[in-house]
């Protein structure tokens, strides 16, 4: 199969070697920002690991009405763009509406089309029209083949760098599986397949108010996705992970991320 790739800011990504996007689930604020980008990008230095940091100024799909959502917009693109220029990272972000995605790609090095709305037309159609990169999550609800439809109209939108990112399956209530042969599927698409592991571990509305989910699964999943062909990761990372204001049971603490690197790249070395 050809190489994929897409460029994102300054950084290449390819199939030929693994990559990582990863950043806090939200923004909780702007040092927490910039304490992980920095850590992320000392580590993937290290590694020799192409980075983008990520994370969202507004969480629109929390389980309560009540949870924490980030800064917002302006507060959020203005920290984005901040830690895009002073630490020098590609940055990315969610966005949920045309006149969002619009405003964010001015500022973002990749718009990403949540899971939730991949299925929205024009969402999917403005991303790649304002955004440079668009990574494109492929819904809970979808088979692996049923992203076809999604990418191919970003493609007629005008995208020319995509990503499309596994992140789980929705299985009975509470529970997501995670289907190790939608990296081939996905990979048939002929853009980078990236697996979104710390989501793929969430228990949807298992702690009532908000969604549970497991750090243990979730440094698994990623080890078995790489063996399985993803080209690159997604990670939510915190300082903190059991102070986090948002996916905090299934975010990897900064202090483990750089081992678990380490095996998913021996593993990527040893599958070829």
């Amino acid at each position: 199969m050809a190489e994929r790739t897409a460029t994102v800011g300054d950084q290449v990504l390819t199939s030929e070697r693994l990559f990582l996007i990863a950043g806090p689930c939200v923004i909780e604020s702007e040092d927490l920002c910039r304490r992980v980008a920095e850590h992320m990008k000392a580590v993937t230095g290290r590694l020799g690991m192409p980075y983008v940091f990520k994370a969202s100024y507004d969480k629109a799909n929390r389980t309560s009405g009540a949870a924490f959502r980030g800064p917002g917009w302006d507060e959020g693109l203005m920290i984005l763009r901040q830690v895009r220029q002073e630490i020098g990272v590609p940055v990315l972000s969610d966005v949920h509406t045309i006149e969002e995605a619009g405003k964010a790609g001015g500022v973002l090095d990749c718009l990403q089309v949540p899971a939730f709305l991949c299925r929205q037309t024009d969402l999917v159609q403005a991303a790649a029209k304002w955004g440079n990169a668009v990574n494109l999550k492929k819904g809970q609800f979808l088979a692996p083949w049923d992203m076809k439809h999604v990418v191919a109209k970003a493609e007629a939108a005008g995208a020319a760098n995509i990503l499309v990112t596994e992140r789980g399956t929705c299985f009975g209530y509470n529970r997501l599986v995670s289907d190790m042969t939608a990296m081939a599927a996905l990979a048939e698409f002929g853009h980078p397949v990236v697996f979104d592991a710390t989501h793929s571990a969430q228990e949807p509305g298992g702690l009532d108010t908000a969604t549970g989910g497991s750090r243990e699964t979730a440094a698994l999943l990623a080890k078995a996705a790489v063996a399985a062909g993803a080209d690159g990761l997604f990670l939510e990372v915190h300082p903190d992970p059991d102070h986090a204001k948002s996916d905090g049971p299934n975010s990897i603490a900064l202090t483990h991320v750089e081992a678990l690197l380490e095996t998913c790249l021996a593993i990527k070395a040893a599958v070829g």
